[in-house]
């Protein structure tokens, strides 16, 4: 029997595989998946970050910024083709920041569930793999936001629906979406919202897994896909049979965004929020999300502890 970490290995070194058989050209389709990453954005030093860091804080190792990062998929954080090194926009924001506290950066690959235990045991400096600011979450850890929390709304490229942006735009569709998600939460109050406004109810549709729900969407079987943004962005790239028509906040009616993670108290985090300001400032926040397709999940300046969503 394989254990978790060798069933993952194994699948990320399929993935890597995988591409290396299509050959450069497929294998790209605007990504780049090759450990050396000639295209990869490299930061200044920021002296009023590094000044910001407080005097108490230690590195988990001098002169190197530990980051946690859960390799989840492209376009966020992935194995390159070697099946070993971790590319994506988070390891490339990863690298920004330790860039900017004069710092060496130190990739700590992990399943996303451990990171929680792993940050408050000290096993490394900060987590920039997709965490959502919660309020609960901020009982525990500090933020330092760097991107939107979006989730997208995809449909067939030849689909007649152009634009969702708000409830009465989904009223009647047939919508993928996964069980128990913050997206399915958020759709069933747009569809008590469409249903009190006397229009069509939305028809959710449940699927065991990404490629069944791709069939169906690709077959007519549903009009929409919703999923968090990022996933879909790489999907369209990769499949060329999808497209976007609209993104939802996972904090709707309010933005809710992500964050590099800390724990609470330690004196990093306002550090953390001057380098990405000051990486949006010069213009290289700007290049790594257009680098990996993210332009739209852009914020306009990072916060520290920012309100996030509500306990549930």
């Amino acid at each position: 029997m394989f254990g978790p970490a060798a069933l993952r290995l194994a699948f990320f070194a399929a993935f890597a595989a995988a591409l290396l058989h299509l050959g450069p050209a497929q294998a790209a389709d605007g990504f780049d998946f090759s450990p050396e990453q000639p295209g990869r954005i490299r930061a200044e030093r920021n002296d009023a970050a590094v000044a910001a860091i407080s005097p108490g804080f230690k590195f988990v190792t001098p002169g190197k910024f530990t980051v946690a990062v859960s390799p989840g998929g492209p376009p966020l954080a992935t194995y390159a083709t070697d099946a070993k090194t971790v590319i994506g926009a988070d390891p490339d924001y990863a690298l920004a920041v330790a860039d900017s506290l004069g710092l060496t950066l130190e990739l700590v690959p992990i399943a996303w569930i451990d990171w929680p235990l792993g940050l408050t045991s000290g096993k490394y400096d900060a987590v920039i793999s997709n965490v959502g600011v919660t309020e609960q979450r901020k009982e525990k850890f500090d933020f330092s936001t760097y991107r939107q929390g979006l989730h997208g709304f995809f449909v067939k490229a030849d689909s007649g629906v152009t634009s969702i942006r708000e409830p009465k735009d989904a009223a009647g569709l047939r919508i993928i979406v996964g069980a128990g998600t913050n997206q399915e939460r958020i759709l069933l109050k747009w569809n008590d919202e469409n249903i009190a406004a006397g229009l069509k109810p939305l028809e959710l549709q449940y699927y065991d897994d990404e490629a069944t729900s791709l069939v169906a969407l690709a077959s007519g079987r549903a009009d929409v896909i919703v999923q968090p943004h990022a996933q879909l962005v790489f999907i369209a790239a990769r499949d060329q049979n999808i497209k976007r028509v609209g993104t939802l906040s996972a904090g709707w009616p309010e933005r809710s965004d992500v964050a590099i993670t800390t724990r609470k108290g330690s004196g990093i985090a306002d550090a953390l929020t001057v380098a990405t300001n000051g990486l949006i400032e010069n213009g290289t926040y700007a290049k790594i999300l257009d680098r990996w397709h993210l332009a739209e999940e852009a914020l306009p300046k990072s916060e520290t502890n920012p309100p996030g969503l509500p306990k549930t």
